[in-house]
């Protein structure tokens, strides 16, 4: 039971992270590494998983949100909403490349879904860039143990 907690927390902390939320899954994933009671492989596929499904949420409302861009409830602010556009007016799709950065990766998931990038190559250099950093912050922790 305790395993199963401990994974559906880290795909959670990994999936609102991913939104446009703020709340950061690094912290959940590297404490999960250190108490080395679950398999790397398993924490990073989860942790992966919550991430790029919270970034197919951001996709979807970006999807929805001409109608809604305007209003003052809106949690992305226009000027950051059209820097991300140009950004990826600029960079095309490569730009999801970034979708794991602070600041610009959740703005930049949901620019793809206002300018309708198809979901299929969304998720595929989304999940790279997503597993990627988790790959990476797996192996600093490893490597300082």
């Amino acid at each position: 039971m305790i395993d199963l907690a401990a994974y559906a927390g880290l795909f959670l902390a990994a999936f609102v992270a991913a939104t446009i939320l703020p709340l950061q899954s690094e912290a959940a994933l590297v404490g999960l590494i250190l108490a080395d009671r679950q398999p790397l492989w398993a924490l990073i596929a989860v942790a992966s998983l919550g991430n790029v499904l919270g970034s197919v949420v951001n996709w979807l409302l970006g999807r929805g949100i001409e109608r809604f861009r305007d209003r003052r409830w809106f949690p992305v602010g226009r000027s950051s909403l059209e820097r991300a556009q140009g950004w990826y007016r600029r960079y095309g799709k490569w730009s999801l490349l970034l979708s794991w950065a602070p600041i610009v990766g959740d703005p930049l998931t949901v620019v793809a879904g206002v300018l309708r990038e198809p979901l299929l190559p969304f998720l595929a250099l989304v999940t790279i860039a997503k597993t990627g950093r988790y790959l990476v912050l797996a192996a600093a922790t490893v490597s300082l143990q």
